[in-house]
Formats: structure tokens, sequence, C-alpha cells
């Protein structure tokens, strides 16, 4: 399984990535193992998840997450959990 999630950041960023392994990614992020983003925009929590079971549905869902502009992945994440 793959997963595509979005992480709130400490200054209100929002980071968008794709994995195998939600866990450890997040785990990355939190010790500065992740993203470069993540370095220095202290991850806070994931605020989206969505699994696939293809590598590349999951990096396609990636692409149109980061595509959106901030206002839209609000609105993304709020119609996701609700």
């Amino acid at each position: 399984m793959w997963f595509v999630y979005i992480i709130r950041c400490k200054d209100g960023s929002l980071y968008t990535g794709a994995t195998n392994d939600l866990e450890k990614r997040f785990a990355d992020h939190k010790s500065g193992k992740g993203a470069k983003y993540t370095k220095s925009h202290i991850p806070e929590e994931i605020v989206f998840s969505k699994k696939f079971r293809s590598k590349i549905k999951a990096l396609k869902k990636e692409r149109e997450i980061k595509d959106l502009t901030r206002e839209e992945k609000i609105k993304f994440i709020k119609n996701a959990s609700g």
C-alpha cells in the first residue's frame, strides 16, 4: 500500500508527500531526516492521509494536491475529514 499525506507544520504551513510507510515517514520528518522542507518547517501533525493500491496512483494524487493553492488544500482537508 501507498499513502498520500498532508502534514501541518508548527508555522501553519502544509507539506504534502507520498510513502509506503506512513508512520516511519512521519517519524523521519519529525526527526529532521525527512524532506528538506520539513527540516526548516517543524512537522506537527498529519491532517490528511489516504491509502492507494499503487505507487503510480499515489504519486498522481500527490501531484494534484501539490498543485492546489493553500486555500484549496485547506478546503480539501476539511472535505476529506467531514
